[in-house]
């Protein structure tokens, strides 16, 4: 096996261009989410209709709910490739907000001493959705500049902290419904509504660290925040991501080619799994800061 020859996956948490990790060849864990009393296994990058029955279902009144990745579906997945020599770079949601990375080492400790001739090499992405995906794209780019696995890790380690993600969430109770905040928050912030902002730590936690009275409001701190904080650039990658709501995500991209007109954007639904803790109306901006630079 050339050095430069291993399969890169992700949990379907991760938004990225459907047509990029086809191409790529970016493969996926599955995940379970159920909506109100159907269940259903995500293999893959959902398609647009699924994903608005998702959120309209949601809108309707759907409770939704997902299940974490267990060691034994890592070692399902992992080991038949390992067991013919191939090995696996893979990136996980941010272990700030989800056990699912630290299910892949138990998985990866079982799977590289069965398998010697193969390695399983588990990243961190202390992120999430479309961070995973910029995660991602920097790890196909490093592949085909030839790095091995294992060098390959290690400048995703040293690069993740300069992707930012800077959300708006239309519908406090979804947070409520996750624990972050209280329901009284919650429901006086309905009322008055307030939209919160939320970006991701350092560690990979989820900081709510302010509020906007309105929803165009919120958009426009997401973009003078997008401002403060960008690389510039020609070619600057941003993913702008959304809780099917188009109008919203067009707001935004609109925003950020008007401070640089020369950025790379790509705009994605939100995935059920991170949707289902948000819900509808949700948006974000992901982008990637300068060299050296990482997310305060």
């Amino acid at each position: 096996m050339a050095l430069s020859d291993y399969i890169i996956y992700s949990d379907i948490s991760a938004d990225i261009p459907a047509d990029y990790a086809a191409e790529k060849d970016i493969r996926f864990i599955p995940m379970s989410y159920t909506l109100g009393d159907e269940e259903r296994v995500c293999s893959s990058i959902e398609p647009d209709d699924i994903l608005k029955k998702f959120y309209d279902g949601q809108r309707g009144g759907d409770l939704t709910h997902t299940t974490q990745i267990s060691p034994f579906k890592y070692v399902e997945v992992f080991e038949p490739l390992m067991k013919e020599g191939k090995s696996v770079l893979y990136i996980s949601l941010s272990s700030g907000l989800s056990n699912t990375y630290n299910s892949s080492l138990i998985a990866a400790d079982e799977l590289n001493e069965k398998y010697p001739e193969a390695r399983l090499i588990c990243v961190d992405s202390l992120g999430a959705t479309g961070g995973m995906g910029a995660l991602l794209e920097m790890a196909v780019k490093n592949r085909e500049r030839g790095m091995s696995i294992e060098e390959n890790a290690k400048y995703l380690e040293e690069n993740r902290l300069r992707i930012y993600h800077w959300f708006m969430v239309e519908d406090l109770m979804y947070l409520k419904r996750g624990g972050r905040i209280p329901a009284t928050t919650a429901i006086v912030g309905s009322a008055l509504n307030i939209k919160p902002l939320l970006k991701v730590e350092r560690d990979g936690t989820l900081l709510t660290f302010a509020k906007k009275r309105g929803a165009k409001a919120a958009m426009n701190e997401l973009l003078e925040l997008y401002k403060t904080h960008s690389a510039g650039g020609d070619g600057e990658r941003i993913i702008i991501i959304h809780a099917d709501d188009i109008a919203k995500a067009e707001y935004l991209k609109a925003g950020v080619l008007a401070v640089n007109p020369q950025a790379d954007i790509s705009t994605v639904m939100l995935s059920p799994i991170i949707g289902a803790h948000v819900g509808p109306g949700m948006c974000a901006i992901v982008h990637i800061a300068a060299e050296g630079v990482e997310r305060p």
